[in-house]
């Protein structure tokens, strides 16, 4: 069921929490499928569907994660989600804007509305990866607040995944324990896939 939030959007535009297989969330993933193809292609050594299906609705569901979608005038036009990636940190995913929406600052307000759900629900901190192929993405990031967790001084495809963590209150964030959960996470949820897990960093 949608359950729409009053107070935190324009006028128009309404953030609307619901399943990650609701109709109104359907766009959101087509598109973004679309989009990691025609940047990635098999550069991770999977297709896009793969990265789109890996994770199954309920771990976007209450009471450890959620789906969002703003909404103008009926249409979905931005969005985003995340889910638990301990018992402190929310990771955010699939933050989207259509194509037709874009430079109106959708992505910060979607960003600023899964932080705010993810303290709602008792997290602490969030962490989130994007790839070296959507620098609009890590801009984002950067002048949102997130610390990068990756040396800013490599070039894109030697970082690979840019992961980013930020903290939702006054605690300072545990970065080299963070670094290492995402590293192991990866190794976890690519195990089937040697490709990618050979251009994370060795050492870490």
């Amino acid at each position: 069921m949608s359950i729409e939030f009053a107070g935190t959007t324009t006028t128009r535009d309404t953030f609307v929490y619901v399943a990650a297989d609701d109709p109104l969330a359907q766009p959101l993933l087509t598109d973004l499928a679309a989009e990691y193809h025609s940047r990635y292609g098999s550069y991770f050594g999977e297709s896009a569907s793969t990265e789109i299906s890996r994770y199954p609705v309920d771990a976007f569901a209450a009471p450890d994660g959620a789906f969002v979608v703003l909404v103008r005038d009926g249409i979905p036009i931005a969005g985003g989600a995340f889910k638990r990636f301990d018992e402190r940190t929310a990771e955010l995913k699939r933050i989207w804007t259509a194509a037709t929406h874009r430079r109106q600052g959708l992505a910060r307000l979607v960003v600023a509305e899964l932080e705010a759900e993810s303290a709602r629900r008792g997290y602490d901190r969030v962490f989130l990866t994007t790839g070296p192929r959507q620098p609009e993405a890590k801009n984002l990031y950067l002048v949102t607040g997130y610390t990068p967790l990756f040396d800013t001084a490599l070039t894109p495809d030697e970082v690979v995944i840019h992961a980013f963590a930020k903290s939702l209150d006054a605690q300072e964030l545990d970065v080299a324990g963070i670094t290492a959960a995402h590293y192991a996470a990866i190794r976890r949820e690519h195990a089937d896939n040697p490709r990618f897990v050979a251009l994370i960093p060795e050492s870490d």
